[in-house]
Formats: C-alpha cells, structure tokens, sequence
C-alpha cells in the first residue's frame, strides 16, 4: 500500500485520503407526526403593578400531528402548591408560546415554579425563577415576539369578549360569537399602484386578491378531554365588531376554549369554559 498525492493505493482501488464521512451525530431532521411528548417552555416573568410577579409559560409538542389531551395531575402539574393551577390540558401540535400563566406573591423571592408534563412515556419540566435577565413586558407577548414599536405607540390592542354559549351537546354543534372593538390602528396601507411603464418589462405578481389587514379573531382548544373541531381553523375576519364560528365537540366534558382577537399588530386573548353533555 502507497500513498500517493492524498490518495491510498489498496489492491488497486483508489480512496480518497480525505473521504467525507458522517459522523453518528450528524442525523438528518426527522419529523413525527406521532408518539413524541410534549415539554413545557418557561417564557419568562412579568412584574406587576401591585408588587406581585406572574410567571407565562407555554409548550412544545414534538408531534406534527398528533394533539394531546393530559389531564390535570400526576402527568400535569405544578409544584408547589395545588397540581392544577389552570394549566392546558389539550396540547396542539408544535410550538405554541405564552398561552399559561401564574401569578406569585410579593414575596416570592427566588423559589422555583415547576411545571412537570409526562406524555408517551417521558417527563419533561419548566422550571420558572425570578432572573432578572428573564423579565419580559406584556408588549412583547402582545406583538407575539415581533418587532415592537415601543411603548409610546399610539396603538393598543383590540379588546375581545365572548357572547353567552348556549347550551352544548355533542349531538349538535356551539356557535360561538367574539365581539371585538379596536382602535383603528394601525392605518391600513394603500395598495401599491403598478407603473405603466414598467408592465412586461419585470416578473410581476398578476394575483388580483391579496389577503386583507384587519381585525380578526383566531380559536384554539386550551382544555378538553377530547379534540375540538371549529368550522373556521384560521383567523375569522371581523365583521360589524363579531366573529363568528361553531364548535363540534365528539365527546362530553368541560371544555375551555381560547380566542385571540388581532389587529394586524398587537393581540389579545379570552377563554370561556363550555359543558358539553
């Protein structure tokens, strides 16, 4: 055997001195749509006006697919002090931020707050700590992480709340109904005006519908023993101050359902708590 400008002369057979080869660790990305758990994420804290502190949490299921509903308890809870403290107890898939809040006394120093989830076998935890690097403001959650114009903006969130539901059974769907109020801002922007003289002369965007800014209300499931399905699955545009859908429930229970009111820019969320019979 020889070795010759960078490569191994074996029996013949050339090999490159240098030849890539993937390391154990390098695994390509794979998805699941199922059979994944689902961790907690501590978010951070907010201080509040009455010297109180509240700690936002939300989650990660690993799943693409497959949607979670774990009880309050052994598998859910949050230490110290009683398991249930309102948690969610019906995880969508993925990602899903600042949806779970806790608030702690004055006092609070530098205990830790713990929220233990264990789903398919595995227990994952949340642990939340007054760090003074970890002190967010309720802007940030309004904006969902995006660039914030800073407090001085003349824009506030739209304010949602949900008519009286009427009564549910799993026989028939709920119509829910989100009156929502806002601001007006921010200002809608004009739609650009092509230039005459530049048709043809450029790739160009020849769609004649583009989706429009507004006001809109968005459902999701926070607690239920079983999968709740809603007529609309995006955001509902906001007609007349109402946005209105229906909820199919495929199981009895109590169920406790989110609605996020946008405008474009800032949100802001309710709950209502329906009993299906």
């Amino acid at each position: 055997m020889k070795t010759i400008l960078g490569l191994v002369i074996l029996t013949g057979v050339f090999v490159p001195a240098r030849a890539q080869v993937q390391l154990p660790t390098a695994n390509p990305q794979t998805k699941f749509s199922n059979g994944q758990d689902v961790v907690p994420v501590y978010e951070g804290w907010l201080r509040n006006k009455d010297g109180t502190f509240t700690f936002v949490f939300g989650y990660f299921n690993r799943n693409w697919q497959e949607e979670l509903a774990i009880p309050a308890g052994p598998d859910n809870k949050i230490e110290p002090g009683p398991p249930d403290r309102g948690q969610p107890t019906y995880f969508l898939p993925r990602r899903q931020s600042w949806v779970f809040r806790v608030t702690v006394p004055k006092d609070w120093g530098q205990q830790e707050l713990v929220w233990t989830i264990t789903s398919h076998g595995r227990t994952e935890k949340a642990y939340a700590q007054l760090m003074l690097e970890e002190e967010i403001l309720e802007r940030l959650i309004q904006t969902r992480g995006n660039l914030n114009p800073g407090e001085d903006d003349p824009n506030k969130p739209p304010s949602i709340t949900i008519a009286p539901v009427p009564s549910a059974s799993v026989a028939s769907p709920v119509t829910l109904t989100a009156l929502v109020t806002d601001d007006g801002l921010p200002k809608p922007r004009p739609a650009p005006v092509p230039r005459p003289e530049a048709k043809g002369q450029a790739q160009t965007n020849n769609a004649t519908e583009r989706p429009k800014a507004g006001l809109s209300v968005t459902w999701a499931e926070y607690r239920g023993p079983a999968k709740v399905t809603f007529d609309s699955a995006g955001p509902i545009p906001v007609s007349n101050g109402q946005a209105v859908t229906a909820a199919h429930f495929s199981e009895p229970g109590t169920y406790v359902l989110s609605a996020m009111a946008s405008d474009g820019a800032l949100r802001s969320s309710t709950q209502v708590t329906i009993t299906v019979k």
